[in-house]
This record gives structure tokens, sequence and C-alpha cells, in this order.
């Protein structure tokens, strides 16, 4: 199997996988194992990992906020979202492209629901739309597409009106800078190499954003819960790695764009070309089913979009919001990659692609 899907999940680097093992050791083998509330000598050990890992996480992030660990990133938005507005009830908005774990919540909130071009990029800030003494949502990186949104201008505009900037920065995180202006930050430890099952939320200091869950005090007071030490190693060592490793990730990922732009010029580009991550390729050809190049090249592991939407056999609401027909849409495809492709696997991969669709008649 060739793995072309790193927007839906990527691998586990094996530096997080051994971080991680020492905090699942059971009795016997050490006491790696130990709840990190508990105040004896094994309790405060699993502590102090956590917040190592915290360390780690935030240090990708803006100064001046703080990291407060999760289930997942779908759990940071909503927290973000539904209890924000408890504290901040202007109203919201948000871009049309955001992932359903914000535009869900956004639209059962009411939000007023912004506009974006052909290319995927949000419209200028809208005065009349940007909500009083609420939260506006921009994400960072669109997980369908790639193209990178101007969040500081829509910071600026939220804090024009005393509201606050929620960043979906989930596929920016660790890739693409993350600018200052944000008050609340979504991430998500599965996209940048560490486990799933954790994310989090990074609230700027100074905003009163309402505990997400009762029944203890982790996670400073904010989320109930036993926090997981091994979870959270895995995370942090995730985070320290992309630190390390950022000039050289970027510019393999870099490489591998050229490679798959120069094995298919037929397709045409979802999306900018250039205000994009470019580990990210939205596709699309004419004459192509999406749904049945997937079955034929059942060897290449690559998508039609979200994985959170795919089987529901809706078309994407990023494609649609963009002003891509329902028929080009259903021809489109995502492909990925990252640190652990390589130009052989991507070259493979791509020519069994163009195999499965000459099957349609498409050359």
């Amino acid at each position: 199997m060739i793995y072309l899907d790193y927007q839906a999940t990527t691998p586990l680097a094996p530096e997080a996988r051994e971080a991680m093992l020492r905090w699942l050791e059971g009795p016997g083998e050490g006491n790696g194992f130990a709840n990190p509330s508990s105040p004896h000598k094994a309790g405060r050990a699993a502590a102090a990992a956590v917040e190592v890992a915290r360390d780690q996480v935030a240090a990708l992030l803006p100064r001046g906020g703080r990291v407060f660990f999760t289930s997942g990133a779908t759990e940071a938005l909503n927290w973000a979202l539904l209890r924000g507005a408890e504290a901040m009830p202007g109203g919201l908005a948000g871009l049309s492209i955001e992932h359903a774990a914000s535009l869900q919540c956004l639209e059962r909130l009411n939000a007023a629901i912004l506009p974006v071009d052909r290319e995927g990029l949000a419209l200028a800030p809208d005065a009349d739309l940007i909500p009083e003494g609420g939260i506006v949502a921009t994400m960072l990186v669109n997980n369908e597409v790639g193209t990178i949104q101007p969040v500081a201008d829509f910071a600026a505009a939220a804090h024009s009106k005393n509201s606050l900037l929620l960043c979906d920065a989930v596929q920016g995180y660790g890739r693409v800078a993350i600018p200052d202006g944000p008050d609340l930050i979504a991430i998500s430890a599965h996209k940048i190499h560490g486990p799933k099952g954790i994310g989090a939320l990074w609230i700027r200091d100074g905003v009163d954003l309402p505990p997400l869950m009762f029944g203890g005090a982790q996670e400073q007071g904010m989320r109930a819960g036993t926090v997981s030490p091994a979870l959270c190693a895995g995370f942090g060592t995730a985070a320290a790695l992309a630190a390390e490793r950022g000039d050289d990730d970027a510019a393999h990922v870099e490489r591998l764009w050229s490679l798959a732009r120069d094995l298919l010029p037929e397709w045409t580009v979802n999306g900018a070309s250039d205000r994009r991550y470019h580990g990210n390729l939205n596709i699309r050809r004419e004459g192509v089913n999406g749904l049945r190049l997937m079955s034929d090249a059942r060897n290449i592991a690559f998508s039609l979009g979200s994985a959170c939407g795919s089987g529901s056999g809706k078309v994407s609401h990023v494609l649609r919001a963009m002003g891509v027909s329902e028929a080009d849409a259903r021809a489109s495809i995502r492909l990925g990659w990252g640190r652990y492709t390589s130009e052989q696997e991507l070259r493979e991969g791509l020519n069994a692609i163009k195999d499965a669709a000459r099957l349609q008649g498409v050359n």
C-alpha cells in the first residue's frame, strides 16, 4: 500500500512511539502507568511528563497563552465554539469551508457563514458580518484543498469589534507559521506524526473560556478526566520533531509537490497553487469518477476529500463553496504526502492513479 492521505492522518513517528512506551508500562516493568493526578512519586513523575509535553506543544504556538490537552481537535473546536458562545454571546461567524467540527457548531448556533472565492480563499472581512462581542472562526490551512487563509486579517477584524478569533490550525500546525492574532487555537497530534486520541486547545492569556467538563481539577480545572501521560508524551515528541525537522520536512514536501505537478499536468488543481500548503494536492479531471478511481487504484491510499465526510455520498461542501460544479467535485481527488513519503512511492502511486483513469477512458 502506498500512502498518499496525509491530510486524513500521518504515520506515527518512531520517536513518538518510543516516548509513549515508558508511560504504558505495567507492574513489574516500571511505574509509567501511574495517574498524573496522584500525589505519590510515580504520579508526580507522570505529571512532570505531561508538563514537558505541554511545553513542547506550546513551542510551536504563539506566546502568551496556555495549552489544554483534549481528546482531539474536534473536541477543542466544539469546546471553543459551544462553550465560548456562552462567554461571548454577541454571535458567531465562520468560513463556509471550515471543517465539519467547526461548521456544524456554527450552523447549530445560527452563525454568519462567510464566503470564499473560486480558489478557496476567504474574501476580505466584511464588517457587517463580523459579530460584536462574539467569536469568528477562521481555519489556517483548509483540510481539503490546502489553501492558507488570511488569519491575521480576520483576527484584526474580530478584535475591532471586541470579538475573539478561533483558528483551526490542525492542518497547518508544525508546517505553516501561525500568526499572533488568534485568541483560541485548535490542534491535533495525529496530523504531525503523533498518536490519535489527543489534541489541544490553546487559549490566549486573559480569555475567559468556561470549562469543558466538570468532575475534577485536571487540566488546570478546565477539563475533568484522567490525563494520559503516554498520549501527551507522544504528542510532545511529535511537536519537538516538527520543530527540529521543520526546514527539512518543508523542503521534502516542495520536492514532492513539483514531482506531482510534473506527473499530472492534465489535471486541474482545486484551490490556489501558490497560497496553499504544498503537501496537499486536490485535483480533478473531466471524465473521471473519483469513487471508481479509488476502487481501481485500491493499493493507493488517497481520498475524495475530508476523511470525516467519506462514505456519506455527499459532494464536498468545500468544493461547492468554491463554486465547483457537482460533476467536477465528483471528479476530484485529494492527495497528501509528507515526511515519510519517498519520491519513488509518489511516482508509483501517481502512475497507478493515471492507469486507473485510463480504465475510465481518460488518457
